[in-house]
């Protein structure tokens, strides 16, 4: 008796080589799928900027056996706050009470670093640059999809639009919604060496606008910065002028670190998020994900941080021998609701940190600070009930509950 022949292998594409992509075809790959990445710039070289990556994040990529890496790799925040313009601590955390609070810690690493090793995760054929693809068809029930690239027609069995906030898959699925609106701020971003002086780690909330330190595990600095202004502008001279003027009298360390920073240095990016959310997240067989679903404001931390989380749930409900079109149906209804909401509580925190009249300022900062006398977890609780989500399917691969976590943090 002959025996049966293999099931032909099915064909994920995914458009777009960032930290969403990525993870997304790392996932779909481990979990059957031949996977194709197609990404439109030359080299992967992320801006030079950090991210941090909370334990929700960390559990998903602990499915995909990178946890423990990322965590090596990356530098734990620990002792730390937020303070008010003056440089007085409005919120002290410590590590300990963050792994308690959120069921983990938060790390920190650059983004060149993770995205070397969701590369190394991948066989090298799965990754194509400097290829500028476009969604052709979307598929549907007995209909492949098409990408069409400038060498041809790919046929895929689902093709994974995550392709940023000006995403042209999300356009193709969805041509009447209005995509992404100015959030009213823009950003700036920078890594220099550590100042001389040690410093704790911070988020300040000032007048109009925001800035954070943040340390990296290689010794050196990564800041960041908001002001509310007018969209599509830019400093007359350069970004770092820009942000001399702007805080260069709040409280130490920020003056040294901005004096650190050479013009090149520093990067500017208005702030848009798709505050009007998606119906859902696919369209016959093409899921979106990362800022091609919800761009939020980045005022809880958490845009790459969803991306990670929506590769590992997209991969669980589309297995390569599953239903597809039940399996997209139950990725939408699990992450749009999750999503819509974070990138709403993102909004009106970016909202909070950006009042400019001074008494509302006043009574934003003693209510902050109130709150954390009577109970540092009042300030922490908004934030675990995004940092405690857990992954779907079976256990995770690393022991990362809160009792772990803790002991990590005493070891270090």
């Amino acid at each position: 008796m002959a025996e049966a022949a293999n099931p032909p292998e099915l064909h994920a594409v995914v458009i777009g080589g960032g930290i969403g992509g990525l993870t997304a075809a790392i996932a779909l790959y481990q979990s059957g799928w031949r996977v194709t990445v197609l990404e439109r710039a030359g080299t992967l070289e992320p801006v030079g900027s950090g991210i941090g990556l909370a334990p929700n994040s960390q559990r998903a990529l602990d499915v995909l056996g990178l946890g423990d890496r990322v965590r090596e790799l990356a530098a734990w925040q620990g002792a730390g706050g937020m303070r008010a313009q003056d440089g007085r601590w409005l919120v002290r955390t410590s590590a300990a009470a963050t792994a308690r609070a959120f069921g983990g810690s938060l790390v920190l690493l650059h983004r060149a670093t993770l995205i070397d090793l969701l590369v190394g995760a991948l066989p090298a054929d799965c990754l194509r640059t400097g290829v500028d693809a476009r969604l052709t068809d979307r598929g549907g029930p007995g209909r492949k999809a098409v990408v069409t690239t400038g060498d041809g027609a790919i046929e895929a069995d689902l093709v994974v639009g995550a392709d940023g906030i000006n995403s042209a898959v999300r356009t193709a699925l969805f041509p009447a919604h209005p995509g992404p609106a100015y959030t009213g701020f823009t950003a700036w971003r920078l890594i220099v060496p550590a100042p001389g002086r040690p410093f704790e780690p911070h988020e300040t909330w000032g007048r109009g606008g925001v800035w954070g330190t943040q340390p990296l595990k290689d010794g050196r600095v990564y800041a960041y910065a908001t002001a509310l202004v007018p969209e599509g502008g830019r400093a007359p001279d350069s970004e770092k002028a820009e942000l001399e003027r702007r805080f260069a009298r709040w409280h130490d360390p920020i003056p040294e670190i901005i004096a650190a920073a050479r013009p090149e240095d520093v990067l500017r990016n208005d702030v848009r998020h798709l505050i009007e959310p998606l119906p859902a997240y696919h369209r016959g067989r093409t899921a979106l994900l990362g800022d091609a679903a919800h761009a939020m404001a980045p005022t809880l931390g958490q845009g790459g941080n969803q991306a990670i989380e929506d590769a590992v749930v997209l991969a669980h409900h589309v297995p390569p021998r599953g239903d597809l079109a039940t399996g997209l149906a139950a990725y939408s209804a699990v992450r749009l609701p999750r999503t819509t909401a974070i990138v709403r509580q993102a909004a009106r925190t970016a909202r909070l940190n950006h009042l400019t009249n001074g008494a509302l300022l006043a009574v934003r900062d003693t209510l902050m600070s109130t709150a954390h006398r009577l109970g540092p977890n009042m300030i922490m609780r908004g934030f675990a009930s995004i940092a405690d989500w857990q992954p779907p399917g079976p256990p995770y691969a690393a022991g990362t509950d809160a009792g772990a976590q803790e002991r990590r943090v005493a070891r270090r």
